[in-house]
């Protein structure tokens, strides 16, 4: 990776975490409402992964979706007026914080349903294999995801049919609020793919360096192979959600994890790496805490989605026209 790209993935990781970290002051001030899963934390994972993506590469992924959404392309602006439910969202205002997509660029959302997502990364992989094209659907899921039906349905028939997915889980050591050791009987969970006979691997998920070198292999495997699974450690510095009491966990477990922060790692090894100065990356800094204010400005100023939006995007125009007369 040559230093521009190097610089781009630093800022990137830089605005996920100042977006979500305006977020939650924005939610406590009362002006987004519903859940917010924050991803603050797993930036790297997001970061890495599509880093080592190709445009025609398909995303998918959960609920903690807003810096995956960022790292797909789509504008912090557009992302913070889905999370006060604009118009100017990415989902005009409809899908919040749970369900944001923008197939243009080939994100196919978050999606709020635990696994929901996974039988249908198998779908678009499948038709991808049906037209005889070499691209190439990611996939990201938690490890709760890990324990229901929709997962072991959609691994089997990636397995059955060589489709290429990569799975991605994002083991962030708790399923709301139960850790992986009390709820998996496998605590290593890359290696219940071994179940499928799909290859797999564990990877450092707070260095993106890693992730990135991981996912470069990983996807160049699946466009000439099949599927292969990645479970990416890391972890999340916030709740689950905006109300978890986080009862689960102590403090000081939170603080050790945030000694291995994946943005001052990433700064340090562009520093020492010589790719980077001081300056340099403080300038960048200051443009991200810039762009979020500017994001904030756009999404307050923009309109609220009316009921015909709504109706536009539910109905085809003949049958809308006909039961919902203007």
């Amino acid at each position: 990776m040559d230093k521009e790209n190097m610089l781009d993935l630093f800022r990137e990781m830089v605005l996920i975490r100042h977006l979500e970290e305006r977020a939650a002051e924005l939610y406590q001030e009362g002006k987004i409402g519903g859940f917010l899963h924050l991803y603050i934390g797993q930036e790297a994972v997001a970061s890495g992964i599509i880093a080592a993506r190709e445009p025609r590469d398909r995303i998918l992924t959960a609920y903690r979706d807003h810096g995956v959404a960022i790292a797909a392309g789509i504008e912090a602006k557009v992302v913070m007026a889905e999370l006060l439910g604009k118009k100017t969202g990415t989902s005009h205002g409809f899908g919040g914080s749970m369900h944001m997509a923008d197939v243009d660029k080939n994100y196919w959302g978050g999606h709020a349903i635990v696994g929901s997502h996974l039988p249908f990364a198998a779908g678009m992989a499948f038709a991808d294999q049906y037209r005889e094209e070499d691209n190439v659907t990611i996939c990201f899921f938690g490890d709760g995801a890990t324990n229901i039906g929709f997962f072991h349905e959609a691994l089997n028939l990636s397995a059955v049919w060589d489709l290429p997915v990569l799975w991605v889980c994002e083991n962030n050591q708790y399923g709301m609020g139960t850790a992986v050791k009390r709820a998996s009987a496998l605590e290593e969970i890359h290696k219940k793919a071994d179940g499928y006979g799909i290859p797999n691997s564990r990877v450092e998920g707070m260095d993106v360096m890693k992730v990135y070198e991981a996912a470069r292999d990983a996807i160049e495997h699946v466009r000439n192979e099949g599927p292969y699974f990645l479970e990416i450690m890391t972890y999340r510095y916030e709740g689950h959600s905006m109300g978890d009491p986080e009862r689960y966990r102590s403090k000081e477990e939170v603080g050790q994890w945030e000694e291995n922060d994946p943005v001052g790692i990433f700064r340090t090894f562009l520093l020492d790496g010589g790719h980077a100065g001081e300056d340099e990356l403080n300038r960048l800094e200051e443009g991200v805490i810039d762009e979020i204010q500017e994001a904030v400005k756009f999404a307050e100023e923009s309109p609220e989605p009316t009921w015909e939006d709504l109706i536009n995007t539910v109905y085809v125009e003949e049958y809308r026209d006909e039961q919902w007369p203007r």
